[in-house]
């Protein structure tokens, strides 16, 4: 991975840990996360005005993908209603890159060499242990299995993603259309779910929304160019880094409870980063 691709992909996990904290910091996680999807699917239609439209086969990743992103939103939503960021969030993004490397050694066309492959593993436990936690203390563990339903979706949108702009051939095009799509899914279900009521929100809320929408659209933007560049599991890794971010917004924005533990779990990671930088 070339060193500007590393940068950016960083860049984008500092964005996208800002954006789960704001629907954290919210009353209610569902409608946040509704908020957002449905301010960012009006700004990736904007953007397709301005980009060739999917043609053949691009359609069906495209679909696929919004499916995706939809069932990993409804599943993180759920999560955020049972547990902490900082707990929440280790357990949705960790076991992903790993479910990543898993397919991708079978399946993707990418290159990845072993000290590449021990960095991504690095990164993995880190955040794994990040969650450490929520496994063996007295607090509410309801939140586990959203989470890693989560992680499920995270590990298949990316494949997915990175396959779908490489066919597409066009990162802001294929990026744009997956959360028109999105939005669409995400609506749809919260309609048959709660009605017109969950639409239904204050203009400070909109607002709360369509910031995180475009937090959460930047930063996946550059990640789907960076798949287009760099192989898919490498920046599936360094992605996840965000965690490190979420925690430290955790304890010191939203005042959650931390421990030694974390961050000697910082510190795998950030050697992990280190390894696939050499």
């Amino acid at each position: 991975m070339e060193f500007h691709v590393f940068l950016a992909v960083l860049f984008a996990a500092v964005l996208h840990a800002t954006w789960n904290a704001v629907i954290r910091r919210g009353n209610d996680r569902f409608q946040g996360m509704l908020l957002l999807t449905v301010t960012q699917g009006f700004m990736g239609l904007a953007m397709a005005l301005f980009v060739p439209m999917p043609s053949g086969i691009v359609w069906v990743w495209v679909i696929g993908s919004g499916a995706l992103h939809t069932a990993y939103k409804l599943f993180l939503a759920a999560a955020y209603q049972h547990g902490d960021l900082s707990r929440v969030y280790p357990v949705a993004r960790g076991a992903a890159p790993m479910m990543v490397v898993l397919v991708g050694f079978f399946l993707l066309p990418d290159s990845v060499q072993i000290k590449e492959y021990l960095g991504i593993g690095l990164i993995g436990v880190g955040v794994m242990m990040m969650a450490n936690g929520a496994f063996k203390d007295g607090e509410v563990r309801s939140f586990i299995p959203l989470a890693l339903g989560s992680a499920a979706c995270t590990a298949g949108y990316s494949i997915v993603d990175g396959m779908g702009a490489r066919v597409a051939g066009h990162a802001t095009m294929f990026t744009a259309w997956l959360f028109v799509f999105d939005a669409v899914f995400f609506a749809i279900f919260t309609g048959a779910t709660r009605g017109r009521l969950a639409f239904v929100a204050s203009r400070k809320a909109w607002s709360i929304g369509a910031a995180a929408g475009a937090l959460s659209l930047m930063t996946y933007w550059i990640a789907v160019w960076a798949m287009t560049v760099a192989p898919i599991a490498l920046v599936a890794a360094v992605r996840e880094t965000s965690v490190l971010f979420a925690v430290l917004i955790g304890v010191v924005v939203l005042k959650e409870k931390t421990s030694a533990g974390k961050f000697i779990a910082a510190s795998v990671i950030v050697v992990g980063i280190v390894i696939i930088r050499l």
